[in-house]
C-alpha cells in the first residue's frame, strides 16, 4: 500500500529511539515505501565490531555462558548485573545494525548517532556534523521515551524527571537543530495514556499531554509542516508482556500488531491528513476495577437541564416542544453508576420505567435529582443499583420522571452472543428508503427525529410477528450531545433501535406509539457509528392501547451489540405529534 506524500529521496529525517524497537520498525516500514534519509539517535553505543565468541549465537542462554567463559578467561569473576550489561550491549548492537542494513537495502540512507537527546550541546554538535553529508533535516520523528510506573504517592522527582525530559527536552533540543520554518514533517510519539490517563503513569501521562498540546501549538505556527502527535496504544512487543496481556484483555484493551502499527505510522504521513494534527491508534485505557467494600451506599445527584445547554432536544420535538428522549434518561442512570465505580461498565438492567416525560416548556424544573441507591455488592464480581429520576415543580409537588429497579456493572468484558433468529432475506414489501421515513405528514410514516435521531435506511423484512431493518447512526458532534454525552450506551441510537416498531405499527395498524417502559436491556458491545447495523424487532403483543416488543441490535451476521426485551409503547392519537 502506497500513500500521497509529500516525502522526497532527499527528504531527511531526524529519528530518536529510531535504531530499535516500535519506532525502528516504523522507519523501516517508511523507507521501504519511501527511500530517503535517516538520522536515528540512540543512547546505545555501537561496538566497532562483535567479539568474536559472540559470532553467530543467538541464544540467549547460550550467548550469556559464553559471556561468563570469556570474563573467566580474562581472570575476571563474572557477576550477573556484569553479564547482563555486556549481553545487552550485543543485543543492542545487532539491532541498531540490522535496522540500519534493512533501510540500506530498502534504498534509504542511514545513519547512527549515540547520543542522549536532554544532553542540547552534544545533541547539536553531531547533528550540525552528521548534515553537513546527509542535507538539511525536513522532518523529525520523535519516538525517544522512557517509563517509570508507580502510583503517584511513590514517585521520586528521578522518576519524574526521567519521564519527562526524555519527551518534553528531548523535543525542546530536537526542535532548536533544524530550522523551522523550513521543516515539512514533524511526528510526535504520544500515547493514549495522555489522552485517557493511566494508573502509575502520572508522569507519563503529562509528558504525553505536553506532546499533545506542542503539536496544536506547532501547527497553529507553521500551518505549511504537516504535525501530527499519534497517541499510541499498547503495542505487540517486548515492553508488553505476556502477563500485561492478560490484563489487557481482562479490560478489554486491543493492542497493536507491529505490522500493522508501522503502517499506520506511514498513513498518517499522507498529505490527505496534513490538517489531523491529533490521533488516537488504539484501544481506550479503562482502568481496573476499583476495591469494594461491603459497605451499600446511597448517592444524590443534582442536574440542571436547560434547551441551550442540549440542541439535539430541537431534533426530538413532540407536541410542539422539545422534549427529553426516555433513552437519556436511562443514559444519565447508567453513566452515573459507571462513573461511581471505575474499571465497572453497565451490562443489563431490568424494569426501566417512563413516569413523567421531561417537555422543555414553562413547566420545566429549576433542578433534576438522580438518587442512586445500591442494593447488592459482590466483591470482583458485581455492582448493583437502584435508580430515580425526580424534581420539584414550582408549587413544591414531587415528579416522578424515569425509574430502573435495578442496573447491573461488572468488572470485565462480556462476549457477544449471536442472535438465533436472524433472517436478512429481503422481501421488498416497504420499498421506503432513507430520509423518506422522517416525513412531515406522520399518516405516511410517523418518525417525527430529526438529524440527532435519524438513521432507519431500509426495511429488510416484515411480518405480522416481526420487523427487520438497517440503520444508520450518523454521529453529531460533542456539542450537539449536550450534556447527554455518548459514553458506552448511545442513547441516540437506542432511540433510532426502536424505530422500526414505530414502522411496523404504522404499516398493519395505522398507529403510533410513544416508549412506556422496557423490561430488560443487555449491552455486549457499543453500537457503531457511521456504518450500518441491524435491529431486529419482534413483536409481542398488540392492544387497542398498547403495543410491546423485544429489540436485537446486531450486525449483518448476527452477533449482537445491545438487546432491549419488552419494550412498551402506548398508543396515541397522530395530532399528539403536532405542534
Amino acid at each position: 500500500m502506497t500513500t500521497t506524500t509529500s516525502i522526497r529521496p532527499e527528504s531527511v529525517f531526524l529519528v530518536s529511539g529510531g535504531a530499535k524497537g516500535i519506532t525502528a520498525k516504523c522507519v523501516i516500514e517508511l523507507a521501504k515505501q519511501y527511500p530517503s534519509k535517516f538520522i536515528l539517535l540512540g543512547r546505545s553505543e555501537l561496538l566497532e565490531s562483535e567479539p568474536l565468541f559472540a559470532k553467530d549465537c543467538f541464544d540467549e542462554a547460550a550467548l550469556k555462558k559464553l559471556i561468563m567463559e570469556d570474563l573467566l578467561s580474562r581472570g575476571e569473576k563474572p557477576t550477573p548485573i556484569q553479564v547482563k550489561k555486556i549481553y545487552n550491549l550485543i543485543i543492542s548492537d545487532r539491532e541498531i545494525k540490522q535496522t540500519l542494513e534493512i533501510i540500506k537495502q530498502a534504498g534509504g540512507d542511514a545513519r547512527y548517532i549515540s547520543v542522549d537527546v536532554t544532553n542540547t550541546d552534544d545533541l547539536q554538535q553531531k547533528i550540525a556534523a552528521v548534515t553537513e553529508s546527509m542535507g538539511d533535516i525536513t522532518g523529525i520523528i520523535h519516538g525517544a521515551g522512557n517509563l517509570a510506573d508507580k502510583l503517584i504517592e511513590k514517585k521520586t522527582e528521578e522518576d519524574f524527571e526521567k519521564v519527562y525530559s526524555a519527551k518534553i527536552k528531548g523535543l525542546e533540543n530536537l526542535l532548536g537543530c533544524v530550522n523551522l520554518s523550513q521543516l515539512e514533517h514533524l511526528v510526535l510519539y504520544s500515547s493514549v495514556a495522555g489522552f485517557y490517563g493511566n494508573i502509575g503513569q502520572s508522569d507519563y501521562a503529562l509528558s504525553n499531554e505536553i506532546l499533545n498540546k506542542s503539536a496544536h501549538l506547532l501547527k497553529q505556527q507553521y500551518p505549511e509542516c504537516h504535525v501530527v502527535a499519534i497517541n499510541w496504544g499498547g503495542w505487540d512487543s517486548g515492553m508488553v508482556t505476556p502477563e500485561l496481556k492478560k490484563e489487557f484483555a481482562r479490560r478489554g484493551i486491543e493492542i497493536i500488531p507491529v505490522e500493522a502499527g508501522a503502517q499506520m505510522l506511514v498513513n498518517e504521513l499522507n498529505d490527505s491528513f496534513r490538517d489531523s494534527t491529533q490521533v488516537v491508534i488504539g484501544s481506550p485505557i479503562s482502568p481496573p476495577p476499583a476495591l469494594l467494600n461491603s459497605q451499600l451506599k446511597s448517592y444524590r445527584i443534582r442536574r440542571r437541564l436547560t434547551e441551550a445547554a442540549n440542541p439535539f432536544l430541537q431534533d426530538h420535538i413532540v407536541g410542539g416542544k422539545p422534549v427529553l428522549p426516555a433513552t437519556c434518561g436511562t443514559q444519565w442512570m447508567i453513566n452515573a453508576c459507571e462513573q461511581l465505580y471505575p474499571g465497572y461498565r453497565f451490562y443489563y438492567y431490568n424494569n426501566f420505567k417512563v413516569l413523567k416525560g421531561v417537555p422543555f416548556d414553562e413547566k420545566l424544573s429549576e433542578e433534576y435529582i438522580l438518587d442512586l441507591e445500591e442494593i447488592a455488592k459482590h466483591e470482583h464480581q458485581e455492582i448493583v443499583f437502584k435508580a430515580k429520576i425526580w424534581s420539584r415543580n414550582k408549587n413544591g409537588k414531587i415528579n416522578y420522571h424515569f425509574s430502573i429497579d435495578d442496573i447491573h456493572l461488572l468488572p470485565k468484558h462480556t462476549e457477544s452472543p449471536t442472535y438465533g433468529k436472524l433472517n436478512m432475506t429481503e422481501d421488498n414489501i416497504i420499498p421506503i428508503t432513507g430520509n423518506d421515513f422522517y416525513q412531515e405528514n406522520p399518516s405516511i410514516f410517523p418518525l417525527f427525529h430529526g438529524e440527532s435521531f435519524k438513521g432507519l435506511t431500509k426495511v429488510i423484512n416484515i411480518s405480522p410477528e416481526k420487523i427487520t431493518t438497517e440503520c444508520v447512526w450518523n454521529e453529531i458532534s460533542r456539542e450537539q450531545q449536550g450534556q447527554f454525552p455518548v459514553i458506552w450506551v448511545n442513547p441516540y441510537s437506542v432511540d433510532l433501535s426502536t424505530h422500526p416498531l414505530w414502522v411496523w405499527l404504522q404499516h398493519y395498524h395505522q398507529e403510533i406509539c410513544l416508549p412506556a417502559e422496557i423490561k430488560r436491556h443487555e449491552q455486549f458491545a457499543a453500537t457503531p457509528s457511521n456504518q450500518p447495523f441491524y435491529v431486529s424487532c419482534e413483536v409481542t403483543n398488540k392492544t387497542s392501547t398498547s403495543v410491546a416488543a423485544d429489540f436485537t441490535i446486531h450486525d449483518k451476521q448476527g452477533k449482537i451489540y445491545s438487546r432491549l426485551f419488552g419494550g412498551k409503547g402506548i398508543i396515541i392519537p397522530t395530532k399528539s405529534l403536532k405542534g
